[in-house]
C-alpha cells in the first residue's frame, strides 16, 4: 500500500490498471489489485477465518460501545480494531465440534484506567428487570462520583444487545435495567463499565455473569 498527497491528477478512487486509488483514515492511498489464489487454505488460515467470523459476529451489536471505549487508538490500529484483535484472540475459543464459541467471561465492552465497579451484583426482577448494585468508591484512583454507568445486556442466540448509558452516576450505586418484554426468560450475559462525565474515558468492563430475566 503506498500514499499520495498531490499527483498529475490528483486524489481519485476506482480502479486504473493495476492500482486501486481512495480514500483511509484522511490519507489519499494506492492499493495494488488482489492476487487470485487457487491454493486450498490451510488448516491454520481456516481456523482464523473462523475465529474472525465468530468475533465479529459477537461485536456487530456492540460495534458503537468497543468504537468508542475500547482503549486508546494505537497507531493506525482504532479502539474497534483493537476490540476485534482481542477478541480473535482471548475471547474466541473451540467449542469442541470443530466450530468456535465467546467465552463470556473474558468478554471486554470497554478497557481504560478509571476505577470500575466495585463489588457489582446483579438480581433479576419481575418485568424483565435486572437491578444492578455497586459500591461507591469514588475519590479511588481516577473515579469520580459524577462517573456515569455503561452497562451491555447481550444475547448472543439472538445476536442482540441492549445498551443502558441512562447518565446513572457512579454515587447513586445502584440502577435498574429494563429489558424489552419479549426477552423473558431468555438468558442475559451482563456487562458494566464506567465512563467519565464528558464521555471521554472509561474504566475496563467487568463481567456480572449470566442474568436469566424473569
Amino acid at each position: 500500500m503506498g500514499t499520495f498527497e498531490k499527483g498529475i491528477l490528483g486524489g481519485f478512487s476506482g480502479k486504473v490498471g493495476t492500482v486501486i486509488g481512495s480514500r483511509w483514515r484522511g490519507r489519499n492511498v494506492l492499493r495494488s489489485l488482489p492476487v487470485t489464489s487457487n491454493r486450498p487454505p490451510t488448516e491454520a488460515q481456516l481456523e482464523q477465518r473462523l475465529r474472525f467470523k465468530a468475533a465479529i459476529r459477537f461485536l456487530n451489536p456492540i460495534k458503537s460501545v468497543v468504537s468508542v471505549y475500547f482503549g486508546e487508538s494505537q497507531g493506525d490500529k482504532s479502539p474497534a480494531n483493537l476490540a476485534t484483535s482481542y477478541y480473535i484472540k482471548e475471547v474466541v475459543e473451540p467449542d469442541g465440534t470443530g466450530g468456535f464459541e465467546i467465552d463470556y467471561a473474558k468478554v471486554l465492552i470497554s478497557k481504560g484506567d478509571l476505577q470500575s465497579l466495585a463489588n457489582p451484583t446483579a438480581t433479576a426482577v419481575a418485568g424483565e428487570q435486572i437491578t444492578l448494585a455497586w459500591d461507591d468508591n469514588s475519590g479511588q484512583g481516577k473515579a469520580e462520583a459524577t462517573d456515569t454507568l455503561l452497562a451491555i445486556g447481550c444475547v448472543e442466540g439472538l445476536n442482540q444487545a441492549v445498551i443502558f448509558n441512562d447518565g446513572v452516576q457512579r454515587d447513586a450505586t445502584t440502577d435498574t435495567l429494563q429489558f424489552p418484554a419479549y426477552m423473558a426468560g431468555m438468558e442475559i450475559q451482563l456487562y458494566a463499565t464506567f465512563i467519565t462525565a464528558d464521555q471521554k474515558k472509561a474504566a475496563t468492563s467487568v463481567y456480572l455473569g449470566a442474568v436469566t430475566l424473569i
